[in-house]
């Protein structure tokens, strides 16, 4: 057995086993009543561990716990299983087929890294089950690789480039350089970013593909300061996006002029930062944990459970997609049919805490809000976590992409 082999084996049967929780409902079940299962697939444990991972575990299991609170007529118990696909396709897909050939698992949520999500997309279609992403941004899961058993709740490539593209050119930026993870993800945004650039008068000069996981940005760097582009707009996340920015920081590049615009960046980024080195960077989100009442009693229940650390935006779509369709499936009485359980959470209103009312429209796009941040300056935070300000709310309709835009094959007439 090689050596990749050996360490897909080994993650397979970590993630398979992964941790479980068993949630009891007070009603008797049936001896032979089998347990709702839902599965969170996440990067447990390398670059995107912290925007989502175990704190998208922790999520899963508080919207299990908040509908059990609730009023409810299931009577099977409900068990969430973790496993950590350690952002290789290959691992997602076992970990997948393991969780529904031999554990029963009805749902795959969370799901960050969109090749991973677009590999499992397949057989959770092909089981009939569903798969309801937060993670995983590529706006191809709702077109050309859309699924009538999928659920795209958080974000996509087309609302984050949208929002804050059109942001950075109304700021006068019109020459750009682009420095792109070079997987679905990086590929997806690029097209999007280029879109919106093109389409508003702006020039993309350059760019540069990097590796996912990277530790030295230095060469990739200085190819877009020579560019000499007003914009450099990293395309990557997490741990990737880390790096970037401090090193962009350490060469002088902001300094020097250039606009560094993160076209993706999560609460967990600023924090690891710091906001001597993250001030003034402007994105586009869809949830602050500090937005409202709700949005803070979540993080004050969520934060003790995360040692210490506020939930995200994936972390709070967790909560919010899972709340949701276990609300599906105690309407429908069922939960294995995939499809029809998808279905009715596109027929429910969704209504919670963390993002409102909204809307899930035939193609899976979960419609909702996206905001325009500005990281705070170091003397503007004025207490643990205060790191954003609101500069502009950007309505469902003009967020996201219209349907007929999207290719989505089983939606067409």
């Amino acid at each position: 057995m090689g050596k990749h082999q050996l360490l897909s084996r080994r993650c397979l049967l970590a993630g398979a086993a992964g941790l479980a929780l068993t949630i009891s409902t007070a009603m008797t079940q049936a001896d032979d009543a089998l347990p709702l299962r839902i599965g969170v697939l996440s990067d447990m444990s390398s670059l995107y561990a912290d925007i989502g991972g175990p704190g998208s575990l922790v999520a899963a299991k508080m919207a299990v716990e908040d509908f059990l609170a609730s009023p409810h007529k299931m009577k099977r118990g409900i068990e969430v299983l973790s496993g950590d696909h350690i952002n290789k396709a290959d691992v997602g897909v076992n970990i997948a087929r393991e969780w529904i050939d031999r554990q029963n698992v009805d749902a795959i949520i969370d799901v960050p890294n969109s090749a991973v999500a677009l590999a499992v997309r397949n057989v959770v279609q092909q089981a009939n089950r569903a798969i309801l992403v937060s993670g995983s941004s590529s706006s191809d899961l709702t077109g050309k690789a859309c699924s009538p058993n999928l659920v795209h709740w958080t974000y996509d490539t087309y609302a984050l480039s949208s929002g804050t593209t059109r942001a950075v050119l109304a700021g006068g930026g019109k020459t750009w350089f682009t420095l792109t993870a070079d997987y679905a993800f990086g590929h997806a945004m690029e097209q999007e970013v280029r879109n919106v650039v093109r389409k508003l008068g702006g020039t993309v000069v350059g760019g540069v593909r990097t590796p996912i996981n990277s530790q030295d940005f230095s060469s990739f760097l200085l190819q877009a300061q020579s560019s000499k582009a007003q914009v450099i707009a990293l395309i990557n996340a997490g741990g990737d996006t880390i790096n970037s920015i401090k090193q962009s920081v350490e060469f002088g590049i902001p300094q020097g002029g250039q606009h560094v615009v993160a076209t993706v960046l999560y609460l967990s980024d600023v924090h690891s930062l710091g906001l001597k080195a993250a001030q003034g960077l402007q994105f586009t989100e869809s949830f602050y944990w500090d937005m409202n009442e709700g949005s803070r009693a979540f993080a004050a229940r969520f934060a003790p459970r995360n040692n210490g650390r506020y939930p995200t935006a994936i972390q709070a779509g967790v909560y919010a997609e899972t709340l949701h369709y276990l609300k599906a499936v105690d309407e429908l009485g069922a939960s294995r049919d995939g499809k029809a359980v998808v279905e009715r959470m596109k027929k429910l209103p969704t209504d919670d805490a963390l993002f409102g009312k909204g809307t899930i429209r035939a193609d899976g796009r979960k419609l909702h809000n996206m905001y325009l941040f500005e990281v705070k300056k170091p003397e503007e935070s004025k207490y643990p976590w205060d790191y954003y300000k609101v500069i502009k709310t950007i309505p469902p309709e003009e967020a996201w992409r219209p349907l007929e835009e999207g290719g989505c094959d089983f939606v067409k007439s």
